[in-house]
């Protein structure tokens, strides 16, 4: 079976959930690096285990759910942290998305990786990167609303991001993500097209 692989990647509130979403309508299989470290940190997963046994009980809700908006602050308030939690968390993440990958018998996968340009290990992986954009004044409404979270609190997760401008020079593929679901649509269909036409000339997977 022939491998093909994209990364999709883009600043928060840009709307990876939504290509995505309608790539997987597409016919293309799906993993999500979001939604992996998600079930990492759940009772009982081995991330939240990591994490409570690398800063403490009190970073856990008395639900015994992980207290993400605690952690958060921690981590953008403290570089080192932030390269802790990191180091706990990448490797699983990547473990998962590895595993996963013999399971996707579609024509190509699109994996999910909101920092693919800042942790590179998941470039050798790919055979296209794909950027989903759109302005940053439309990145702080989304996520303000979607999140509920301060402008302030959004802007200092977009400052550990890579720039706007560096995550353009780096894209194989553009997606703007401003003009409705209908435009977007159109976006993804024509990508759809060019991604199965490379899929089909791709090296047999190993």
């Amino acid at each position: 079976m022939k491998v093909f692989n994209v990364g999709l990647t883009g600043g928060i509130g840009c709307g990876k959930s939504t290509v995505a979403h309608l790539f997987a309508e597409l016919g293309a299989a799906i993993i999500d690096t979001d939604a992996i470290s998600h079930a990492l940190t759940q009772p009982g997963a081995a991330g939240l285990h990591a994490i409570i046994d690398r800063f403490g009980p009190s970073y856990l809700q008395s639900n015994g759910m992980l207290d993400r908006g605690k952690l958060r602050t921690l981590i953008f308030s403290d570089p080192a942290t932030k390269q802790a939690l990191e180091s706990i968390l990448h490797p699983l993440i990547y473990a998962e998305v590895l595993a996963a990958m013999p399971a996707c018998q579609a024509p190509y996968t699109v994996i999910i990786v909101p920092l693919l340009f800042e942790t590179k290990n998941y470039l050798p992986l790919i055979q296209r990167n794909l950027v989903v954009d759109c302005a940053e004044a439309t990145q702080i409404a989304r996520t303000m609303a979607r999140n509920g979270l301060p402008e302030t609190t959004v802007r200092d997760i977009m400052a550990h991001q890579l720039t706007r401008a560096a995550r353009l020079a780096r894209a194989d593929d553009i997606i703007n993500n401003e003009n409705g679901l209908e435009t977007l649509y159109a976006q993804v269909a024509t990508l759809h097209a060019q991604y199965l036409s490379l899929a089909s000339q791709a090296s047999p997977k190993s």
